[in-house]
């Protein structure tokens, strides 16, 4: 396998991967919750693993639900359930994941043709104030690399991710913080 290919196949967008496993040694694996370690680790052994959400961005995201006081959230694309557990995990015993209503916190790491669609529906369903957190926003550098050098089967997603990026930073109804952690991360906060 290329170099270039190599490094684009690696779930952080950190290039140190020195780095990475420092950050996630003293900060992420101390703290992280037994069962969902456990499900990191089955996660890994699976053939698509690298689908998963990243353990950082776990992080940030658990954050951000306590932050909210998140106790109605919905997610939009599963895959093993590490960030679906993580979400069981942290709100509080009286909230719970739904699939209806006014939500206080959104999660979509689904298949990327349709985060536009999603956009829309939940800046319906999430509350005024509520956020909606994007997985994989810069799909591992490839945003900003000339085609040539992008691997024939990401090609597809690379513009659909730059017109999705473009699309969230125009929108009026959302404040936007773009992520450089896992593969990328966009969180909107709904502003009306």
């Amino acid at each position: 396998m290329e170099q270039n290919t190599k490094k684009l196949l690696t779930k952080g967008l950190l290039q140190s991967e020195d780095l990475c496993q420092y950050i996630l040694e003293t900060s992420l694996y101390p703290r992280e919750p037994e069962p969902l370690k456990e499900l990191r680790h089955v996660t890994a052994g699976h053939p698509c693993a690298r689908f998963a959400t990243s353990p950082d961005a776990g992080q940030l995201m658990a954050m951000l639900l306590k932050l909210v006081n998140a106790k109605k959230t919905i997610e939009v694309g599963v895959f093993t359930g590490y960030s679906l557990l993580l979400t069981a995990l942290t709100i509080p015993e009286d909230g719970k994941p739904e699939n209806e209503g006014s939500f206080d916190f959104a999660f979509v790491d689904a298949d990327k043709v349709n985060y536009w669609n999603y956009h829309e529906r939940l800046m319906k369903l999430i509350k005024v104030g509520g956020l909606v957190v994007y997985d994989n926003t810069l799909r591992a550098g490839i945003v900003v690399m000339p085609d040539g050098l992008v691997p024939e089967f990401m090609k597809p997603g690379k513009q659909l991710t730059i017109e999705l990026n473009k699309l969230l930073a125009a929108d009026p109804r959302v404040q936007l913080s773009h992520a450089s952690i896992g593969d990328g991360i966009t969180i909107c906060r709904r502003l009306y």
